[in-house]
Order: structure tokens, then sequence, then C-alpha cells
């Protein structure tokens, strides 16, 4: 999808989209009209919808920040960093000190909710005009609306909700919708687009009918709703295209994008135009840059910022023979024992790094490393699917012994045998599986909510209080532009 990538910027600015991402303390309502493009001359071909599709595409890019706070804020990491000032909002974030007014909690709110925008502007529009392929373009538009809605919901509980587009004053009149309210949304928008999508796409990278079916089992998971979660998901194991790749190693490696383990990947790209004054601007992988080695001279790896970095505790959680944990977990002392490596130390520095997305050699960069790195985020494994079904089969009671058998694939490659294999039901298989999701999943932005949503989150995390921190604070503008409409999330 290396071309189709090369398209975002470029569909963007023709079409004039809402933008609604800047960094200026705006409110996303107030670029609506700022952008508004008369809706007679558009949409008239199918080039039209491709390039506004395009656009709606692009704020995945923006998600960076997502997987690297939804780490930090968990107990798999410290935010790190130069000092205990450097990004203040991801310090506060890291010590649930965070308060409303946080840039980085306002980036999260403004980009997701200019992809919700992009893509109700094309859905507004559906009808217009009929060509071969449209409802294709329809289905890949309502599960972009459904990815954003669900980072949104699931970062700050209810949100304001609309089909069309937000325009200005909006904010005044239409409330904050129920948790339950905006989930039915995503769940319909995902129904249709697992109807309406093939599980071979027609440009890699692009959304298919097993991302639609992982991402609806996912939201069902978040509700509690296991049945079905459960449902989906075997649906998509037995009769998707996927399966585990051999080797963890591979799986992060520029090499091994969307391989047959990725349900569904964040595409990243070299092209330059980044520069900290418009982060969100960068077609590449920002986190990359964040969570690299500070002050880094050596073999395999380019030097960073290092944020992210993990604690003692993750490392521990890995069980001997793991083969999981060098993969996952770089011991800088170690290797720089083997190679000769210098690094710099940084605040709150552990000893080690987030190796899955860290800056290679090699990565073709033809901008600066730490903002336009192509690496992909693989938002959706294989093995992450397979883990959400284990957990659903047991949690709701249905079948320990299916749930055992999805665990222990994953666990097997783990291994590399199925001597480590998991025989215990129950709450001791809720355990086991809440452990395994840990170790196979650190370093991509999942911890967080697991704790929540599981409600372990207050005995993991240091400072979480429960009944506040288990959302985030609608960004301060919000509140005031509102004008006493949205009332702030509880005890912030």
């Amino acid at each position: 999808m290396k071309n189709y990538k090369s398209k975002i910027s470029k569909g963007l600015f023709v079409i004039l989209l809402v933008f609604g991402a800047n960094s200026c303390g705006d409110s996303y309502l107030e670029e609506v009209d700022r952008y508004s493009i008369d809706s007679e001359s558009y949409f008239n071909s199918e080039t039209d919808y491709y390039n506004a599709l395009v656009g709606v595409y692009d704020l995945l890019q923006a998600t960076y920040v997502n997987v690297m706070l939804g780490e930090i804020a968990s107990d798999n990491t410290l935010c790190g960093g130069e000092s205990p000032t450097d990004v203040i909002g991801f310090q506060q974030i890291d010590d649930m000190i965070h308060t409303p007014v946080n840039s980085n909690l306002r980036d999260i709110w403004n980009w997701m909710y200019a992809g919700v925008n992009r893509a109700n502007f094309l859905l507004e529009f559906q009808d217009k005009t009929d060509f071969e392929g449209r409802e294709m373009i329809i289905a890949e538009a309502r599960f972009l609306r459904a990815y954003y809605y669900f980072e949104l919901v699931k970062w700050f509980g209810p949100i304001p909700v609309k089909e069309s587009r937000f325009e200005l004053g909006d904010e005044t009149t239409i409330p904050r919708s129920p948790v339950s309210d905006v989930y039915a949304l995503i769940e319909a928008d995902l129904k249709y687009a697992v109807d309406n999508l093939n599980y071979t796409a027609p440009e890699v990278g692009r959304v298919t009918k097993g991302a639609a079916q992982a991402l609806l089992g996912k939201a069902y998971l978040y509700q509690d709703k296991f049945s079905e979660a459960a449902s989906v998901l075997d649906n998509l194991i037995t009769n998707g295209p996927y399966d585990l790749v051999s080797d963890y190693d591979s799986i992060f490696e520029h090499s091994g994008e969307n391989g047959i383990e990725s349900v569904f990947e964040v595409q990243y790209t070299d092209a330059e135009g980044a520069g900290f004054g418009c982060l969100q601007c960068s077609e590449g992988n920002v986190a990359v840059g964040f969570n690299g080695i500070r002050n880094y001279s050596g073999p395999l790896f380019d030097s960073g910022f290092s944020f992210n970095v993990p604690t003692q505790e993750v490392v521990d959680a890995f069980e001997a023979g793991d083969l999981r944990k060098d993969v996952a977990i770089l011991d800088i002392d170690n290797w720089a024992a083997q190679t000769g490596a210098t690094f710099g130390t940084g605040n709150e520095h552990t000893g080690y790094f987030n190796r899955k997305y860290i800056a290679r050699k090699g990565d073709l960069n033809t901008g600066d490393q730490n903002l336009t790195n192509p690496n992909n985020y693989r938002s959706i494994r294989f093995a992450d699917v397979l883990l959400m079904a284990a957990e659903a089969y047991n949690r709701g009671n249905i079948d320990d012994t299916k749930a055992q058998g999805f665990l222990n694939r994953v666990r097997a490659r783990a291994f590399g045998d199925s001597n480590h294999n998991v025989t215990s039901t129950g709450a001791a298989l809720t355990d086991a599986i809440a452990h395994e999701r840990r170790v196979e999943l650190v370093g991509e932005g999942h911890r967080f909510f697991d704790l929540v949503r599981t409600g372990k989150a207050a005995q993991e995390i240091d400072g979480f209080t429960a009944g506040k921190n288990e959302v985030f604070p609608i960004p301060i503008e919000e509140i005031q532009f509102s004008n006493g409409n949205w009332q702030q999330n509880p005890n912030y």
C-alpha cells in the first residue's frame, strides 16, 4: 500500500476535507465551515469518492499518540523522555495526575473527531453517484468511522455523536451520548462493513472483512457481550485467511508488514513534510522516534527520545523460555555489552526499550528519522484475535476448552513447544488469558484499556483512582465551547 499511502495527503488537500486537527487549541467544530466545499461540485465520480476515502484514512496515522499513551498510562511503561517536564502531558498521564488542561489528550480528541467528520462527509453523499464498487467504499468509510468513535469512547466515555458532519454550534446543542449509544453506532457500522467487504482488499492496507469482524468482536468484548464476541471472533478464526507467523520476531520488521498475521495495520511511509509544530502532518510513525534510544550509536537501531520505557515488572512478567521477551524488550545494557553500542540515559531510565517500535537502521527514511519512520502499526494481529476469542469463551462461561485451545495456539509459538499449554479453567484461566495478553501485546497500546475494562486498573496502576481514571477528561476547551451543554467527566 505504499503508493496508496503516498496519496493520502494529496487526497486530503484535493477535496479540502475538514482538517480539525490543529495544535492551536481551537475546538474541532470551529474548523468545519472554514474548509466547507460545495457538494454539488463533488462526489460526482468514483475518483471523487476514492479521494474522499483517502482523506478518511489519513487520520489513522495520527493514532500514534493513542498507542504510546495506552502504554504510558498502564503499568507496562514509564513516560521517560529527557526530563520530568519533557512533554508534560505525557508525564502527567503516566503519574495519573492529568487534568482537562492537557494538550496531548486534546490532540486525541481533535484528531479522532477529524477522522469522524471526514467519514461523515463522505457518508452524507454516499447515494449521490452510483458506480461499481461504491458499496465497498461506503463500507470502508463506515469501518473507519467506527474505528475513530471506538478510540473516542474508550478514552473519553460518553461523547457527542452524529452520523452527518458536525457543524459550528453543534457543541451547544448536541449532548454527549451514553456509551451504549456510541457502541450501538459502532456495531451498526461494523456489521455493514462485514457484510460489504471481502477478506482480500483491493489495495494492501485497506480495510477488509476480517478487520471489521475483529473490531466488532473487540467492541463486543469491551461491553462484556461475551456470546456476541465469541461468535464473531470464532467465525473470523475459522473462515478468515489469517494465521500466526512462525517467527514472532519477523512481525515487527519492515519485511513483516501486512503479513498473514496482520488483520489490520495503520500504514506509514517515509514521506517528508513533518515537523514538531505539526506532528499529525507526518506520514511516518512518530511513536517510533519517541520510543527510541537516547543518543544511540551502534548497530541495527537508530536513536530517539527515550519515551515509553518498559518497567522491570513487565520484563519479569515473561516466563522462562518465552521467545517473545527479547523481541518485545531491548535490554540496552546487555545489547551494549554484546555490540559495543553507546547510548545516553534520560528521565526514568529503566534500562529497557520497546523494541517492537524503535527505529531500525536502513528504514529508508528520506526525512527526519524521528518523525517519518515507515514502521506500520500492527493495530489488530491474529494473536490478539485468538486471545480475545479465548477471553470471550472463558469469561462468558461458554466453553473453557475452546478458550484453552485459542490461548495455547499463542503460547505454542511463544515457547516453540506444547509443554507450556494451559489446562486451568474458570477464574484461573481468566488470569492466564490476561497474563498472555500482557506479554503477547506489550508495547502495542492495549494494556491500559484491558485493565480498565476488566476492573483491574486500580490495583495494578500506581495513582489510578477508581471512579475517575477509567476515562480521561474532556479537553477544557470543549467544555468551554459547549457553553454548559457538556459536563466534565466525574472527579476531574
